[in-house]
């Protein structure tokens, strides 16, 4: 009897090793390596969008679920304030480029001739002064006038060489024209003034917000009225282009994926019209099999993660949804 149960517990040993064996090939992953089929989960890419200024929201043109295209305007800010600063800075700067053109213009010919008039008459003055005072000199040894007058007589002709000197100073700066150094500083002060307005003009454009690629509004994150600012978001976009398929290849078959080879991609939904897709990344560090990724391979093994661009997604390819790559017999014929 005892012979008989060892029998037994033999055999029994016997099947359970041949099954442990032939584990791989009923979990499919040996059959999945051999056939060439990779699984996976799409990754749509997703952006937060904000308007770049702050601001009271006017509008909001679409809401969740609607479809947009790249460059359509899904949300405007009140620009009045925006536009008056657009308007002071302009003002500012026309009145900066007046003083410049003035200062490299130079002082007019009539300017000119009434500053040389100006100079002409103090020179008169002046000598009228050097006479009276000559006149002064004269008189008072004789005692005919006082040394008061005398001394009056001199302090009239010493402001009257002052007027003289400044009125041909003033001359010669209308006739020099305007320093280097002054029409340098006016242009710097005008370039300012022009960048300002430039900002300011950006302002403006940046109140209406737009779609940066074509997708699917995820969510409205804010109503009209609220007032936000740079950091606040609007909106979430899906983006519908381009559809990327994150999947992982085992170090031992690393070798039959190479960037740029063409692939198919399968959903669950509809597994008779595959995608075509292209490998476009590998990454040159291995990682642990994520757990959410859908292969008999055990858990611990490393693996390489792969970024595959799907060339003409449709509707059906959502966010994390499962897939499953065929890799192309020749493409995998020319390795």
């Amino acid at each position: 009897m005892r012979r008989v149960v060892l029998i037994v517990l033999l055999l029994a040993a016997v099947l359970a090793g041949g099954w442990w064996f032939d584990a791989p090939e009923r979990l499919g992953w040996v059959e999945t390596r051999r056939n060439g089929i990779l699984y996976g989960n799409v990754d749509i890419r997703q952006v937060s969008l904000g308007f770049r200024v702050s601001g009271r929201i006017a509008d909001l043109l679409v809401d969740e679920g609607d479809a947009v295209k790249a460059g359509d305007v899904i949300a405007r800010l009140d620009a009045a304030p925006l536009q008056q600063a657009l308007d002071a800075a302009k003002a500012e700067a026309d009145a900066l480029k007046a003083a410049l053109a003035k200062l490299k213009a130079g002082a007019r010919a009539s300017e000119i001739a009434q500053a040389r008039a100006t100079h002409e008459e103090r020179l008169a003055e002046l000598e009228n002064a050097r006479l009276a005072h000559e006149r002064a000199e004269r008189l008072r040894p004789a005692g005919t006038i006082s040394q008061a007058e005398l001394d009056q007589a001199s302090a009239t002709r010493a402001a009257a060489a002052a007027r003289a000197a400044s009125a041909r100073e003033a001359l010669a700066l209308l006739e020099e024209g305007s320093r280097p150094e002054d029409i340098a500083a006016a242009e710097a002060q005008l370039a300012a003034a022009e960048a300002k307005v430039a900002s300011a003009r950006t302002a403006v454009e940046d109140a209406a917000l737009l779609a940066p690629n074509d997708g699917i509004v995820l969510s409205r994150v804010r109503e009209t009225g609220a007032i936000v600012s740079p950091a606040d978001t609007v909106y979430v976009l899906s983006l519908t282009k381009p559809v990327w398929v994150r999947a992982y290849v085992p170090e031992t078959d690393l070798g039959r994926v190479h960037p740029g080879m063409k692939v198919t991609v399968a959903s669950d939904t509809d597994p008779e019209q595959p995608y075509r897709g292209t490998v476009g990344f590998i990454s040159p560090v291995a990682e642990f099999t994520p757990k959410s990724v859908e292969t008999p391979e055990l858990r611990t093994d490393l693996v390489y993660r792969l970024r595959i661009v799907v060339t003409d997604p449709g509707p059906d390819l959502r966010q994390g949804m499962p897939v499953t790559i065929h890799l192309r017999p020749e493409e995998e014929a020319s390795r």
